[in-house]
């Protein structure tokens, strides 16, 4: 399985950005994908969970600001981030389970800053 992300970039405080994560290959029905982020120095963290039954979870931090939905197709998910902050500056990496296995993308860069 192979995910890429896309959607990063620079963004100044209280704007908005929507990241996007397709994966391809031995695509499972049953899954979970996730939006995880790591910031320069800090250790990785979970920013939200949708699953192929629809259920979404958030980091506290992100609720009300952050909303991950699944495209129709299930191979795609977003993350639509809104009234972004410099804290949320990290490198965001997109996560899928199926069966037992985890798989990463590559990363896609958030910068917040004026």
């Amino acid at each position: 399985v192979q995910l890429v992300e896309s959607g990063g970039g620079l963004v100044q405080p209280g704007g908005s950005l929507r990241l996007s994560c397709t994966a391809s290959g031995s695509i499972f029905s049953v899954y979970s994908m996730r939006w995880y982020r790591q910031a320069p120095g800090k250790q990785r963290e979970l920013v939200a969970t949708i699953t192929s039954g629809g259920t979404t979870t958030y980091a506290d931090s992100m609720k009300g600001r952050f909303t991950i939905t699944g495209a129709n197709n299930k191979n795609t998910v977003y993350l639509q981030m809104n009234s972004l902050k410099p804290e949320d500056t990290a490198v965001y990496y997109c996560n899928r389970i199926q069966g037992a296995t985890g798989y990463w993308g590559q990363g896609t860069q958030v910068t917040v800053s004026s």
